[in-house]
């Protein structure tokens, strides 16, 4: 049996398109040029798309978001070095040629990480209780927060934007029962709320131990977790057994201690000669865990970040 050889297969569209004219403009990343540069001009369309100089916008003071992942900003300007900005952020005007950001502040960073200038945005005019109601909603929507960061932007909706649970559940599109149990994080030790939020348990974890109300007994069963790994399921039976026959956490499963491999020890002490071994490790036995850095100067940081430099 004889195959016929495909042409153009492996060379690209153009091979078997033929040439297209224009090719290069037409990946040129997406910049809104055709867009009226904000200020520019005295009577300005606020629903569409304007340039607004990056100098002139404020960050969102009511922002949801704690903590902006590096890593995850620096793919994104990559991104945006490459494609050019696909959605543009919405900003309200807070004065003369001033503005102030009500949602994309992850891609206004990412922005001026790439050196831009002018940055796409929707306008919107807005009064403080509206911007916090957009700003919590569109994060909670769009951006993937942690548990409790979630937790408190439902909170911020009750407290400051008076919604009850029933129109936060409907606004959001969430089963009520779910924003409840959300809730219900922010009730737990803070300890419990730090390991739940860095990731060293998991919300179901969090929610089985909500079976406890007593908070010395809910960071013990948090520990228990961690020192033996344990799955929800079996969380949930050691909880259940406390609530039937009132007895504590089991003693020696308590106080069971998993010793740190010996590389963590290296860590530790490699990281610790520059913050006079002001370092901990806090290790689950599935491996997770958290590492803490306390600094006395910013001359400790200098020296420690000099020396990963040198290793670069």
């Amino acid at each position: 049996m004889s195959y016929k050889e495909v042409k153009g297969l492996g060379k690209g569209l153009s091979a078997i398109l033929g040439e297209v004219p224009n090719a290069d403009q037409l990946r040129k990343p997406v910049g809104y040029v055709n867009k009226a540069v904000a200020g520019s001009t005295h009577n300005q369309d606020t629903a569409g798309v304007l340039r607004v100089p990056v100098d002139a916008i404020d960050p969102n003071p009511f922002q949801p978001r704690m903590s902006f992942d590096q890593t995850a900003l620096d793919e994104l300007a990559a991104s945006i070095r490459n494609l050019g900005l696909i959605q543009p952020i919405t900003v309200r005007k807070v004065g003369e040629n001033r503005y102030q950001i009500i949602s994309g502040e992850r891609r206004f960073k990412a922005c001026r990480m790439c050196g831009m200038s002018t940055i796409p945005a929707y306008v919107r005019e807005t009064n403080d209780q509206g911007m916090l109601e957009m700003a919590i909603v569109e994060n909670v929507q769009r951006e993937n927060l942690d548990p409790i960061e979630l937790a408190l932007s439902y909170q911020r909706l009750i407290e400051e934007c008076r919604f009850t649970q029933d129109q936060m559940a409907e606004r959001l599109g969430k089963n009520r029962a779910t924003v409840a149990n959300t809730l219900r994080l922010l009730k737990l030790p803070a300890k419990v709320q730090h390991d739940l939020k860095v990731g060293l348990v998991s919300p179901g974890h969090a929610k089985a131990i909500l079976g406890v109300d007593d908070p010395a007994v809910q960071e013990q069963l948090c520990d228990l977790v961690l020192a033996d790994g344990l799955s929800v399921r079996q969380l949930e039976q050691i909880v259940r057994k406390i609530q039937l026959t009132g007895s504590g956490v089991p003693r020696k499963a308590a106080r069971k201690e998993i010793p740190l491999p010996e590389q963590y020890g290296r860590l530790m002490g490699c990281v610790g000669r520059y913050f006079s071994d002001n370092v901990s490790v806090k290790r689950s036995a599935s491996g997770k865990g958290t590492m803490t850095i306390r600094f006395s100067s910013d001359d400790e940081v200098n020296s420690f970040l000099e020396a990963l430099e040198r290793i670069q």
